[in-house]
């Protein structure tokens, strides 16, 4: 969260500086310094300022270098899916605190092997939610190698964008995504979190394919039609 946000969220609520930092819990002069970016504002005051002004999860903070050396389980991340309220786990819903679906995205796509229900809920995220930190979110991908899995579940999220009323503005923000990833694409082949797929099926999914997937190299089959809780 930058110190706009700040000001931009608390504006939306119409509080002066001095009711939002009662709410806050800090001083008036300490949250008009955080405004101006005179100090940056900490994880754990984000993680409030979403609370107080009732902030999407995409405004919580994220980590400035994602790693990849522990991963969540399947299950931790379907319980994240979950609390972000992706309606194929909605029987995992806890009171655990949510992520920033940023995170959840790409923590899924750096996992070598994925249980195809969660794969299925991560072009769901990238349609409920706007005003994402894409900056953060193609510069993560590019540095792990992530960013043909990225443009193509957001080449999914787009097509389904496209034929749904409900979600169609998001289209436009999901092209520019898939176009700010482009220039990175890798030449090597991959799959779509299947590294374990089996090798009949990887010749057959590389004669038939959708286009979509040979485009950015992946092994897959997945279409915006098979995604049940998006069309």
């Amino acid at each position: 969260m930058t110190s706009e946000h700040l000001q931009h969220a608390r504006a939306q609520r119409g509080w002066s500086q001095q009711q939002a930092a009662r709410r806050l819990g800090v001083s008036q002069p300490y949250l008009s310094l955080l405004e101006r970016g005179g100090r940056p504002v900490t994880p754990a005051l984000a993680r409030r300022a979403a609370r107080v002004f009732a902030l999407p999860p995409t405004a919580l903070p994220l980590p400035d270098l994602f790693r990849t050396e522990v991963l969540p389980s399947d299950r931790e991340l379907a319980q994240d899916l979950a609390n972000l309220g992706y309606p194929g786990f909605a029987y995992l819903r806890s009171r655990r605190a949510k992520k920033n679906p940023a995170e959840v995205v790409l923590a899924a796509l750096a996992k070598d092997d994925l249980e195809p229900r969660v794969t299925e809920g991560l072009p769901w995220l990238l349609l409920e939610y706007s005003e994402w930190n894409t900056a953060w979110l193609v510069r993560q991908a590019r540095l792990h190698n992530l960013q043909n899995r990225l443009g193509f579940v957001a080449n999914l999220a787009r097509r389904a964008a496209e034929g749904s009323a409900q979600h169609r503005d998001r289209a436009p923000a999901l092209l520019q995504l898939e176009q700010e990833l482009q220039p990175s694409r890798l030449a090597r082949e991959d799959t779509l979190c299947w590294a374990t797929l089996p090798e009949v099926r990887r010749r057959w999914l590389a004669d038939n394919r959708p286009p979509e997937a040979a485009f950015w190299n992946l092994l897959t089959g997945w279409r915006p039609e098979e995604l049940r809780h998006v069309t």
